[in-house]
């Protein structure tokens, strides 16, 4: 690996870090501004003025606001999540369960959507110009242009109602049997499925579409080279970055709507718990939900960075 590379992956480190930094600061500046306070909202209006104060100070609210995030954000790089205002119970173990419910339901979607979303992809790009490929082209438009509210009511309508196959919300007392399993993933699973199957296809079409436009291809082609040796051994592995950026843009998207899904199916994942906090002013705990996600969300990116860096044979060659 040369020292351009290593320059260019430092550096893509660098702009992350400086990223996550300003988001802490846009998450705590905003959950400030939510409206009401914490502490009468906890008190109830009957609360004395002694006992509000008491409160504001045990909760460290008396400390001007910069005082306050950079607590915040110590105990964050500790691990330390601090303790629910409303529960009083240590914030990782609230999150700790409803976080693993959040990774299954982002698990099974990606090894159900990407599989399919990347042989979809691929061979429409082969198949560029055909019936097949305007139908792919035709179907994935439609479906990024349904949000992912819409996509879930259809979903319940056609299998819950309509058919009667599926529960219209999420049943996660018993995962053991495929029956209840069916019942506790099957209509988020299919919901985010295909919010995030159309984009992950249409990125990945355009991008081995890119390379097979490449004059190196076109000359190998004149030259007799079969198509499906190019399309396997050239075309595919120089697009390897664009189709990992692809992925990871299109799983970033399962974040957004992974918090509408959890709402609509009453599914108990960490989307859910933060909307839960935020009804309750529950400041840590919403400080908390908010960073996981944009943690994952600026992972995913620069991963899919890095993997671009790396795999650019003209970066390797330099």
């Amino acid at each position: 690996m040369n020292s351009l590379i290593l320059r260019l992956i430092a550096g893509r480190i660098a702009v992350a870090l400086v990223t996550l930094l300003i988001v802490a600061v846009t998450i705590f500046c905003a959950t400030a501004l939510l409206p009401g306070d914490v502490v009468e909202i906890l008190l109830g209006q009957a609360a004395t003025p002694e006992a509000i104060a008491g409160l504001r100070t045990a909760m460290n609210l008396d400390q001007p606001a910069v005082v306050r995030f950079f607590l915040w954000l110590g105990n964050l790089a500790t691990g330390d999540l601090g303790v629910s205002y409303v529960n009083n119970i240590p914030i990782a173990d609230l999150i700790g369960s409803r976080l693993v419910n959040s990774l299954k339901l982002a698990g099974i979607t990606a090894a159900l959507s990407v599989p399919v979303a990347l042989t979809l992809g691929v061979t429409a790009a082969i198949l560029r110009g055909t019936v097949y490929d305007r139908t792919i082209s035709f179907l994935t438009i439609g479906i990024i242009s349904v949000p992912e509210f819409m996509v879930a009511t259809l979903a319940v309508i056609v299998f819950a109602v309509y058919l009667g196959w599926l529960p219209a919300l999420s049943m996660t007392g018993d995962i053991t049997t495929l029956t209840g399993l069916l019942k506790a993933f099957a209509m988020p699973v299919i919901t985010l499925s295909f919010v995030i199957s159309a984009q992950m296809i249409r990125m990945t079409r355009a991008a081995v579409i890119e390379t097979l436009n490449a004059p190196y291809v076109e000359m190998a082609l004149l030259k007799g080279a079969s198509r499906r040796r190019m399309v396997l051994h050239h075309a595919l592995p120089n697009a390897l970055g664009p189709i990992v950026n692809a992925v990871a843009l299109s799983l970033s998207y399962l974040l957004g709507g992974v918090i509408i899904v959890e709402t609509i199916f009453n599914y108990p994942g960490i989307a859910k718990l933060m909307l839960d906090a935020v009804s309750t002013r529950d400041l840590p705990l919403i400080q908390s939900c908010a960073m996981i996600f944009c943690i994952a969300y600026l992972l995913l990116i620069t991963i899919a960075d890095l993997v671009a860096i790396v795999s650019n044979p003209r970066l390797r060659r330099s």
